[in-house]
C-alpha cells in the first residue's frame, strides 16, 4: 500500500507563511482524491481541503481565501500552502487519499494517512 509523508510543518508566528509537503512513496491513481486534515489537541479531526485530478477542490470555510491546495502533474506530491496563519490554526495536519472521487472533507471517507506535521501558530 502506498505510504504518505508530510513535512514543512514548523513553529511561527501569525500572519506567517507555510508549505506543507506530502510525497507518497509511489504513484497514486490520478482519480483518487486527496486531502489534508487537521487535528488540534481535544479536538476532532477536520477536514481542511480536497483535490481532484479534474481540479475541483473544495475547503473548510475557516481557511478560504488564506490556503491552497495543489498537486504535481505526477501526482506523487501533494502541497498546502498557508497563508496568513493564526493561532486557531494550530494544529497537527495530516495527508489523506481516498480511493474514490472528492465529494466530502469528511475524514471516514479517506483510507490512506500519511503521520503528521505540526504547525504552531504563535500570537
Amino acid at each position: 500500500q502506498v505510504q504518505l509523508a508530510e513535512s514543512g510543518g514548523g513553529s511561527v508566528q501569525t500572519g506567517a507563511s507555510l508549505r506543507l509537503s506530502c510525497a507518497a512513496s509511489r504513484y497514486i491513481r490520478s482519480n483518487y482524491c486527496k486531502g489534508w486534515f487537521r487535528q488540534a489537541p481535544g479536538k476532532e479531526r477536520e477536514g481542511v481541503a480536497y483535490i481532484h485530478s479534474d481540479g475541483k477542490t473544495s475547503y473548510v470555510d475557516s481557511v478560504k481565501g488564506r490556503f491552497t491546495i495543489s498537486k504535481d502533474n505526477a501526482e506523487n506530491t501533494l502541497y498546502l500552502q498557508m497563508n496568513s496563519l493564526k493561532p486557531e490554526d494550530t494544529a497537527m495536519y495530516y495527508c489523506a487519499v481516498s480511493q474514490g472521487y472528492c465529494y466530502t472533507l469528511d475524514y471516514g471517507y479517506f483510507q490512506i494517512w500519511g503521520q503528521g506535521t505540526q504547525v504552531t501558530v504563535s500570537s
